[in-house]
């Protein structure tokens, strides 16, 4: 928009201006030819025509020195003009020439029908010595013999920077400057196109880092010069995250390693005690109940540290491969397929096959399985699961997963995929739920440039939808 506004609002200005000046140059040349003709009306309007070489001698007093003047008459038995005296002289081809452009003008036809007012005009033809010729006024004189007429011109290039007699745009210096700044325009455009090329060449490498697509590096594919210290840096950043990862995975294992060891030990010492106090004493069976249900929800809450732990490497470090999504829907289902059984349940089962994803299969296993398992936890006996895996589109895939379980309260829609947030009646408090499975799902669904949301479904239950983006989509063709 600033490329074509700009030089046509400039346009606007200089044409204006060069119409006002031209307006104020051509006035004041048919003011000089309206002069002229008073000058000479004595001389043509007299009862004996004049001589030809009086007349010429008196085109040679009034004329100035830019204006050229030229009388033309046309006798009335007759109805063609002839061009009778010329001040300076001129060559009949050139008299020919304009006497030619006169009458393509239709000039000459309205002289010829009444011989009278000043016809102003402002236009341009090249003489045969190739010179810009510029007529600007014809003053016409009626006698008795018949019609006299002063033209009045000047040479276009006698007033420097006059564009009388054609349009703004065709002047010389128009045209230079229209070039000059299309060449710049394309200079700059071309700039910024490989600007843009070069960053979005940039983007595409971080995004292929991102997906841990294998030999990418920053620096070893950047080819813009002014990038490279950047381009080196972050490849420094990738390497430090990478580090990261790797050591908040070790970190996790270990710190889980060390908290069950301890926690195996005490389960091991309550053995004999179990076996010391005796059935019938209250408080300590209730004291070792309370030990047990504590050391369950230690454990628990151990495994829950190193799944968060691990999902936070995974998001740093997330190595991506093709995954065949229908294959996984039909492993899990497969593996489940026990659990379904034993709560007589009915699988409404939708998957067609050959839908691949980029994605990391490890993270959309651990979802699906997560959400499954809800599904299968939440249905009542005699109910139904539903899983359907559907292509929304050529860029994604959406797996569907519904149960007849109570739903979710519409005012906690979003807030189960919180961590910590657990909403299951009758079983607050146990050590296998604590609302970190669906937090796990958000973040690992979104990390691989997916959705995740939950709706209730009608007459109850809760319907979990997944959007991920297919294979095709989030490659570079070729890859």
């Amino acid at each position: 928009m600033i490329f074509l506004a700009v030089p046509l609002i400039v346009y606007d200005q200089f044409r204006a201006a060069d119409e006002a000046a031209g307006a104020l140059l051509l006035q004041e040349v048919r003011e000089e030819g309206r002069v002229l003709a008073q000058a000479l009306l004595p001389v043509l309007g007299a009862t004996e025509e004049p001589s030809i070489p009086e007349l010429g001698s008196q085109l040679q007093r009034f004329a100035g020195d830019l204006t050229r003047v030229k009388v033309i008459y046309r006798p009335t038995d007759q109805a063609a003009f002839y061009y009778v005296a010329s001040w300076p002289s001129v060559s009949t081809a050139q008299l020919d020439k304009e006497r030619a452009e006169l009458a393509q003008q239709g000039v000459l036809d309205k002289l010829s029908q009444t011989c009278e007012g000043e016809l102003p005009y402002a236009f341009r033809y090249s003489t045969p010595g190739a010179e810009d010729e510029v007529v600007t006024s014809m003053t016409p004189i009626k006698v008795q013999s018949g019609c006299w007429a002063v033209v009045t011109s000047f040479a276009a290039g006698s007033y420097l920077g006059s564009h009388l007699g054609r349009p703004y745009w065709m002047a010389p210096e128009v045209r230079i400057v229209a070039i000059i700044y299309l060449v710049m325009a394309m200079v700059t455009l071309s700039t910024f196109w490989g600007v843009r090329r070069g960053l979005n060449r940039f983007a595409e490498r971080a995004r292929a880092i991102r997906e841990r697509r294998p030999g990418v590096s920053f620096a070893g594919e950047n080819e813009v010069p002014e990038l490279a210290d950047v381009a080196t840096e972050f490849d420094r950043m990738v390497s430090a995250l990478d580090a990261s990862a790797r050591e908040i995975r070790r970190t996790a294992e270990d710190n889980a390693h060390a908290f069950k060891t301890p926690i195996a030990v005490i389960r091991q010492s309550l053995e004999p005690l179990s076996r010391a106090i005796p059935s019938d004493h209250p408080r300590g069976q209730r004291a070792l109940g309370l030990i047990e249900n504590s050391l369950d929800r230690l454990d628990g809450l151990v495994s829950s540290a190193r799944r968060l732990d691990e999902a936070a490497a995974d998001l740093i470090n997330t190595p991506r491969t093709a995954v065949n999504l229908s294959m996984l829907l039909h492993r899990l289902l497969h593996a489940h397929a026990d659990a379904i059984a034993e709560r007589q349940l009915a699988l409404d089962g939708h998957i067609p096959s050959g839908v691949i994803i980029y994605a990391n299969e490890e993270m959309i296993e651990t979802v699906l399985e997560n959400i499954v398992d809800n599904a299968l936890s939440f249905s009542p006996k005699g109910g139904s699961i539903e899983v359907r895996l559907d292509r929304r589109d050529d860029r994604t895939a959406e797996v569907t997963i519904g149960d007849t379980g109570p739903g979710v309260a519409p005012e906690n829609l979003e807030r189960i995929f919180d961590r910590y947030f657990s909403r299951r009646p009758g079983m607050e408090g146990q050590a296998s739920h604590f609302g970190i499975g669906l937090w796990i799902a958000r973040r690992n669904i979104e990390a691989l440039g997916g959705t995740i949301r939950a709706e209730n479904r009608a007459p109850r239950g809760l319907l979990m939808r997944i959007d991920l983006p297919l294979l095709r989509a989030t490659r570079p063709p070729g890859e």
